[in-house]
């Protein structure tokens, strides 16, 4: 924007579209409540728990989506009841409780993994480059929020100790490498949620990546 314009700047601009986009995906959770009328949150439980198939405690679920112990308590009590969550005592610490999905939970879980078709249509919109830059930015902003404790940290790429950032500059439509299944990959394909993520030591965690030309 030249400077004798008025307005926001495009920075300012662009968090008022993320606020946008935060509010249709929140809406979306709502709408797509499902037989069971979950909540967004009892929604993000059971995806969260649909991530890998170890038993999590609780208090994982309450560090990872940046909730409180009573909430969580209320949302889980609520799937438990709902026969869609397993709550069990740990085997290795009988103070605490594990919990996993039920086989209704994990159907319900695949449901809710498919994208309601107002947001498959917003994401149509995007052509691959598109989707890559906004993979990178995203990961980027996020990556600095993780910094400043102003979210929990994510399995993302940037803060695993396999990734590589512009380890292959030559190829720039896949300059970066991750050291887990050893290939080369590309913005497109940065993962904000990658279920073989070991966390980097904050010491020696990569630098982001910089824009591909």
């Amino acid at each position: 924007m030249p400077d004798d314009l008025p307005g926001l700047s495009p920075s300012e601009q662009l968090l008022i579209g993320l606020t946008r986009l935060g509010q249709a995906v929140r809406l979306s959770a709502w709408h797509n409540a499902g037989p069971t009328k979950l909540t967004p949150l009892q929604a993000d439980i059971l995806l969260f728990l649909a991530g890998d198939d170890r038993l999590r405690r609780q208090g994982e679920i309450v560090t990872a989506l940046a909730s409180t112990p009573p909430t969580v308590s209320d949302a889980v009590r609520a799937l438990t009841a709902k026969e869609l969550v397993d709550r069990r005592r740990d085997p290795t610490d009988t103070r605490a409780m594990t919990l996993a999905l039920t086989a209704d939970g994990r159907a319900e879980a695949e449901r809710l993994s498919v994208i309601p078709e107002p947001l498959h249509a917003a994401l149509a919109a995007l052509d691959e480059e598109d989707v890559a830059a906004m993979l990178r930015g995203t990961t980027a902003m996020i990556r600095v929020l993780q910094e400043h404790q102003a979210i929990p940290i994510s399995r993302t790429c940037v803060t695993c100790r396999f990734y590589r950032p512009d380890a292959h500059p030559d190829d720039p439509a896949r300059p970066h490498h991750c050291a887990f299944v050893d290939a080369p990959f590309g913005d497109g394909e940065l993962r904000l949620d990658c279920p073989d993520h070991q966390a980097a030591d904050p010491g020696t965690a990569a630098p982001p990546a910089q824009a591909s030309t």
